[in-house]
């Protein structure tokens, strides 16, 4: 019987096989870590008394809290002395432990699902772990990467080892090219629709097919980045020439070990346990609508009947009337950014949209870059000074309005379009209203004013 390519890597960082009473034991190849679940991880090392294990394959940076906007004299301004506080513990036990950090003077800080990837960092055939969900991000390489928890965090750091249950294996195939003007992000919200937001729970996800050969890495990066949204925790897509060509310009490229073209792939005989194949010709420009991201509709769509109590109460915590198109709804905030769609081409693509327009007089944009690597580029380009000109703000590098942890947040009953991942209830602040989009849509919808 073949293998998928999932348990081909599994298979290949296996220390201790599962077996019905314990989960198996995995080696980690990269751990990351930021300011929000590592300090209780290191507490608990402290308890332990136990050190890193591995800080050579450990990096940490400064994200969830970091500071977007700066005061008159060009200081970051912070939230609370808490966040403070809570940057300034990580850095001090990246120091004690003498684990990389990437704090905010650091040239490479940014959101550690952007950053690894433009560093070189993630890798074909890793084990990638992290104290946050969206980590399947790096599965686009071809890698096996999840999220844990802070105790799970700690039980890395102490043994770079991980215990978990192997996945089923669940296929989705993309046939054909996605059209002139649908983006990575439109594949994902559609792909979540028709698998719903528990579908692919309990599954790893392979994306396959000419559709996804035909995505760049950083497209790839989004798909997997959004898998979370299904209720699997693992995507993955078998590195390519795509691949290695994007490592090979990575910022260590020149020094790293095992940048070489080790194609590895599903076998033509595995077995899958659910496949799920998806017309690229039938997937638009999309949009959320509801309070979770498998609650989309195409752009231009009427919202859809509400079939349950939980389809009821996301259109009143919207406030659509049920009978309600969203053409024309006013819009308060536009967001572009996060680890989803924070990285060069987002903002590239947004840039297209709004060079030499202005944002609407009744809508406030923030554009943020997913990290000071990605700013540095955008400045060199002149895509800060469109989006200026444009009447947007220019944050600096952090994962701002994704989550509001830092300061960034929508009024209570405020819409707000967003390039992020998640529109759950109180995502970008209490009562806040969420509407999931690519970054091409935010642009245009920021220029608008409406929806």
């Amino acid at each position: 019987m073949g293998q998928t390519l999932f348990d081909k890597v599994w298979q290949q960082n296996i220390v201790k096989a599962e077996t019905p009473e314990q989960p198996a034991l995995l080696y980690v190849s990269l751990h990351l870590l930021h300011e929000i679940t590592a300090p209780q991880a290191f507490a608990m090392l402290a308890e332990w008394g136990r050190g890193v294990r591995r800080p050579d394959l450990t990096v940490a940076m400064v994200d969830h809290c970091a500071p977007t906007g700066k005061d008159a004299a060009g200081a970051l301004v912070f939230k609370d002395e808490a966040t403070v506080t809570q940057i300034a513990t990580l850095l001090a036990d990246c120091q004690r432990h003498q684990v990389p950090c990437f704090g905010l003077d650091h040239r490479y800080q940014g959101i550690v699902h952007a950053v690894a990837p433009e560093l070189g960092l993630s890798r074909p055939g890793h084990v990638i772990v992290c104290g946050d969900s969206h980590t399947s991000t790096h599965g686009a390489f071809g890698a096996i990467a999840f999220g844990i928890g802070s105790s799970e965090v700690a039980e890395v750091l102490a043994t770079q080892c991980i215990l978990q249950r192997r996945p089923k294996n669940l296929r989705v195939i993309v046939e054909k090219h996605l059209r002139p003007g649908v983006t990575a992000k439109d594949l994902a919200l559609y792909i979540i629709t028709k698998l719903g937001a528990v579908g692919g729970k309990g599954h790893a996800i392979e994306y396959q097919g000419a559709g996804i050969q035909a995505l760049s890495m950083e497209e790839r990066l989004t798909l997997c980045n959004m898998t979370i949204e299904t209720g699997a925790r693992f995507g993955i897509i078998a590195a390519d020439a795509t691949t290695y060509a994007y490592l090979r310009q990575t910022v260590l490229a020149a020094t790293a070990v095992g940048i070489d073209d080790q194609f590895q792939c599903s076998d033509a005989d595995a077995l899958w346990d659910k496949e799920l194949r998806i017309d690229a010709d039938l997937v638009a420009p999309m949009m959320s609508w509801g309070t979770n991201p498998a609650m989309s509709i195409r752009l231009g769509e009427r919202l859809p009947e509400a079939t349950s109590a939980a389809e009821r109460h996301a259109l009143a915590y919207m406030g659509w009337a049920s009978d309600a198109t969203p053409g024309g709804r006013p819009v308060d905030h536009v967001f572009i950014g996060s680890c989803t769609n924070g990285r060069i081409s987002d903002l590239r693509l947004a840039a297209q949209h709004m060079r030499g327009k202005t944002v609407a007089e009744r809508t406030q944009c923030l554009v943020v870059p997913a990290s000071k690597l990605v700013k540095q580029q955008a400045e060199e380009e002149g895509l800060d000074i469109v989006f200026r000109q444009a009447g947007a703000i220019w944050g600096e590098p952090s994962c701002s309005l994704c989550n509001a942890m830092n300061g960034d947040i929508i009024a209570p009953g405020q819409l707000s379009v967003s390039t992020s991942n998640r529109n759950f209830e109180g995502r970008q602040g209490p009562g806040a209203r969420t509407i999931l989009v690519s970054p091409a849509s935010a642009a245009q919808i920021a220029i608008r004013g409406y929806l």
